[in-house]
């Protein structure tokens, strides 16, 4: 999962996700496709990027991530979109995500902190090496809920290991969805970060290869 040379020198990163049903238009035109961007995400400053995730349903449903950046007041695809996977649910609809529902929030959000189980990444973003006692809590009736936590700091009884045994949180970035301020129960642990491959569904994530 890398953002090429053409995306380094951004300030900062969104996520818009959205489900759009086809026919679509939009402010923006892919190669592909074109777009009709919120008035969120068109309101996004030159020096920022945005990636928009869209799953689109005709004869088949399919999801697709696009890397956008503004350059004088105009959207551009920096690279070519990548298919992607999110919750085995769909999309939950804009204040409709509940913990475990197996649903992908839809909404524009900033994109936090970047993390892997490397020491170092070659990133601008602000970077977290994931260690073995890194927890990220789910537990709807702790105080920390929706936080990244050590283990030997929290009361939590559910709570996802951020360092897998496999490579799904080898590179990921934190979408910032219910962290400011932190509703209980309305989700928590929201990723972008490697697909586990086969078209395999994720529990509200967004998984590229």
């Amino acid at each position: 999962m890398r953002l090429t040379n053409t995306m380094k020198n951004v300030r900062s990163f969104f996520i818009l996700l959205a489900l759009l049903l086809l026919p679509s238009c939009i402010f923006f035109k892919s190669a592909t496709k074109e777009f009709n961007l919120t008035a969120g995400a068109r309101n996004i400053q030159s020096g920022q990027a945005l990636l928009v995730v869209e799953q689109s349903s005709l004869f088949f449903t399919r999801t697709k991530v696009y890397s956008l950046e503004k350059i004088n007041g105009e959207w551009r695809e920096a690279i070519p979109p990548v298919n992607a996977t999110i919750g085995r649910n769909g999309f939950a609809p804009k204040g409709e995500k509940r913990e475990g529902d197996g649903r992908t929030p839809s909404g524009i959000y900033t994109l936090g902190t970047a993390f892997g189980y490397e020491e170092k990444v070659s990133t601008k973003m602000p970077y977290r090496q994931v260690l073995p006692d890194d927890l990220w809590v789910d537990d709807i009736n702790a105080p920390d809920y929706n936080r990244w936590v050590k283990q030997n700091n929290t009361t939590a009884k559910s709570f996802e290991k951020m360092r897998r045994d496999d490579i799904l949180y080898k590179y990921g970035i934190v979408i910032e969805y219910n962290t400011n301020p932190v509703i209980s129960g309305y989700g928590s642990a929201i990723f972008f970060h490697v697909g586990e491959g086969n078209n395999m569904k994720t529990s509200g994530c967004v998984a590229v290869s």
